[in-house]
């Protein structure tokens, strides 16, 4: 297995995390961006009254929750789709890390991840035996047998949004050599400085799923990490296809789980709620970075703040540690993250506070 899979990251970070935390005040983490604000009162209602479910559920999702997908893509996304493009996923982790082996991929095929990259991607198409090709253009990657291309807007790490031309050629491109492309966007409905696209929109995609796929999560938007709640949604033959194949794998998302995704997509309100408390601890941590040195790259969307002081990231990585801070090395996410850290949004208020006092100091 170890010669399949690249070390596991977070290890590298655990003494870092040690010396942090014997700091007078407490840690304050901001390394992994897992949320820390209350499940929507609405969510949890659902999944109580669901729970009620002897049976097993359905792994294309019920009729509800596929329909609260189609009504959320309308409202909130400007996308129109249909039940038979929509799949339920158990939340997006699951399925970034194994879908080149639902496709039936493997050696001989290549899949293209982002220069600073969520390490899943890779991950995935390691397991699948697939080349993995590193770049954010298509251009430059010759004759490769092309399988799957990634695209992750507003990214993970970085925060940077590609905008709609960028979309377009890599959808263009994909199609032209027969190659899936699919566009991670669990952060898209937390756009600060650009108004994030899907590649699902018909601006992007010419108003045809043709080879395209769009992957999202609710742990991020409604807080449900702890519910693994998630979808894929795009060319309907392709999601044909991952049904098939999850019906058989029994990967299906548990039945209150459903409905309870069904209610949170079906919500506006919460997420406006929990994009305040958001863009209140980013200006707060943005003001105190900048005010002591750093500089902020991109991020102009989702929940991470992408700094530099100009060093390798573990020199920052000791000097905010000897703080109390703790934060994840751009390194993490490839090469070019080399001098960069990302700082998540995803601490309380008070641990944000927190944060900002040691950095004025």
């Amino acid at each position: 297995m170890s010669a399949r899979l690249p070390d596991f990251p977070w290890d590298a970070l655990v003494e870092y995390g040690a010396r942090a935390r014997r700091h007078r005040d407490g840690i304050v983490d901001l390394s992994i961006g897992t949320p820390v604000d209350p499940t929507p009162t609405v969510v949890q209602d659902a999944l109580r009254a669901g729970a009620d479910a002897p049976g097993y559920p359905k792994t294309i999702g019920t009729p509800p929750l596929r329909d609260a997908v189609v009504s959320w893509l309308s409202r909130r996304v400007g996308v129109d789709a249909a039940p038979e493009h929509v799949l339920p996923t158990i939340g997006s982790k699951e399925l970034v890390a194994t879908l080149p082996i639902q496709l039936g991929l493997g050696a001989g095929d290549t899949v293209v991840v982002p220069e600073l990259a969520y390490p899943t991607y890779e991950v995935g198409a390691r397991l699948a035996g697939c080349a993995v090709a590193v770049s954010d253009s298509t251009m430059a990657l010759g004759p490769a047998r092309v399988a799957l291309v990634w695209v992750n807007s507003p990214a993970n790490p970085t925060g940077r949004v590609l905008g709609v031309e960028h979309l377009r050629k890599v959808v263009e491109w994909g199609r032209s050599r027969g190659a899936l492309v699919v566009s991670d966007e669990c952060y898209l409905e937390y756009g600060w400085d650009d108004a994030p696209v899907s590649v699902l929109h018909p601006d992007v995609c010419g108003g045809s799923f043709d080879g395209v796929l769009s992957v999202h999560s609710l742990s991020k938007r409604s807080n449900l990490a702890g519910y693994r709640s998630g979808f894929v949604v795009g060319d309907a033959e392709v999601v044909a296809e991952l049904h098939e194949v999850r019906r058989h794998s029994g990967l299906m998302m548990p039945a209150p789980v459903q409905a309870a995704t069904a209610a949170a997509l079906d919500d506006d309100a919460h997420v406006s709620e929990q994009r305040a408390r958001y863009a209140a601890r980013r200006t707060q941590l943005r003001t105190a970075l900048e005010g002591c040195g750093f500089r902020i790259d991109h991020s102009e969307a989702a929940l991470y703040l992408w700094a530099t002081r100009g060093e390798s990231c573990w020199q920052t990585i000791d000097w905010l540690a000897g703080r109390g801070i703790l934060v994840a090395p751009g390194s993490f996410y490839g090469r070019a993250g080399a001098e960069h850290v990302r700082i998540a949004l995803t601490a309380s208020d008070e641990r944000v506070a927190a944060a900002c006092s040691r950095l004025g100091r």
